[in-house]
């Protein structure tokens, strides 16, 4: 009880982003990144969680607490130089740290809302169509994602919360008023056995966001997206807003993963889009575990496998947008390179479910 009246808020450091113009006051609990998301500036990031390595900087001087191990993510060169990743690091003196922002990218401001649940549909056995209201505007760019809490009444609420993208691209250039989700159900999984189970219409979710800096970037050449599961959502979002800013010219290859035929859906989403895509469109689903006897005429295997004999040997000059799990994704970047698709054309988001979570120990890094 008297912890409660002798509590101390969290100190606070200046993390000193490049340069002196870039310095803002850092609270001990918020992570680098999250320090620098609040005051609006464009870093590079994508899971927040220390799966992805987009958020990795180098820290020029100063003490933070680092979260998970960053070995497996960082070159050895990268970490002989004293790199970090800002998601997973909170400071514990004052911070410089060197990073290159994204230039032209569009930074919303990160919203705390509340949110009505509209709508929970089944979209296949596994998968669900969740459409919710926000009671404070929220505008976002088709590609980002937003971050939920897991609600108080869910067994094991305190643990961490879920991220998810959103599966359509902005109505306009107003707040959206109706934000829609694909969400697989992952077995055990405390939010979404709930999400499932229990959620009705009327219900209410807390959010943020947005968040991530995923997106379709500039360029001339052909372009491939992959989705594997319910990582088709940003890339629908994607191509959708793609359309809307008449932006639809480039040749369209679009690699959709799933297990069987069952597992298929938003098939009529992707057919409005490819009536609406201006430049050639290629739909290419392909089953890994369809029945071998079944009337299937399409692709079976793996994407990866599958690659070359889709896109041929030749990509120096295309663009790779690549949205599922990991493995899938880290299989498909080999082989596109291998293909002679540069490296830094080829953008992916990882989805990262709770049996993935980022090792939690804990260390520190300090440069003075």
């Amino acid at each position: 009880m008297f912890d409660r009246f002798f509590r101390r808020s969290p100190p606070s450091f200046k993390l000193q982003i490049n340069s002196p113009a870039l310095s803002f006051t850092a609270s001990a609990n918020d992570s680098l990144l999250q320090t620098a998301l609040n005051h609006g500036l464009a870093f590079p990031h994508n899971c927040r969680v220390g799966g992805c390595g987009e958020c990795k900087c180098k820290l020029v001087s100063g003490q933070v607490k680092e979260l998970t191990d960053k070995s497996y993510l960082l070159s050895a060169d990268e970490l002989r130089q004293n790199y970090i990743l800002a998601c997973q690091s909170l400071p514990r003196s004052d911070v410089c740290i060197e990073v290159a922002l994204r230039a032209g990218v569009t930074q919303h401001p990160l919203v705390t809302t509340r949110a009505r649940i509209l709508s929970v549909a089944p979209l296949t056995h596994d998968v669900v169509h969740l459409r919710l209201a926000p009671q404070a505007p929220l505008r976002y760019s088709a590609g980002q994602y937003a971050a939920f809490a897991i609600p108080d009444e869910v067994a094991g609420a305190s643990a961490r919360g879920r991220s998810y993208s959103f599966a359509s691209s902005p109505r306009d250039e107003a707040p959206s008023s109706e934000l829609d989700f694909y969400i697989r159900k992952v077995p055990g999984g405390i939010f979404t056995e709930w999400l499932f189970a229990q959620a009705a219409p009327g219900q209410m979710l807390d959010l943020s966001g947005p968040y991530g800096d995923f997106g379709l970037r500039p360029g001339h050449g052909p372009i491939v997206c992959i989705a594997g599961g319910s990582g088709l959502a940003p890339i629908k979002a994607m191509l959708e807003q793609a359309i809307a800013d008449k932006q639809a010219q480039r040749a369209l290859t679009l690699l959709f993963g799933a297990r069987s035929q069952r597992d298929l859906y938003a098939l009529d989403a992707i057919d409005e889009i490819r009536r609406n895509w201006s430049g050639r469109f290629e739909f290419i689903p392909i089953l890994s575990d369809e029945p071998a006897d079944s009337a299937w005429p399409g692709r079976r295997g793996l994407i990866p496998t599958n690659l070359p004999a889709i896109l041929g040997t030749h990509l120096a000059d295309h663009q790779a947008y690549l949205c599922g799990p990991p493995p899938m994704i880290d299989a498909c970047v080999d082989v596109l390179t291998h293909h002679g698709l540069a490296r830094d054309q080829i953008f992916f988001d990882k989805f990262l479910d709770s049996s993935h979570a980022a090792c939690t120990r804990q260390a520190e890094s300090v440069l003075i």
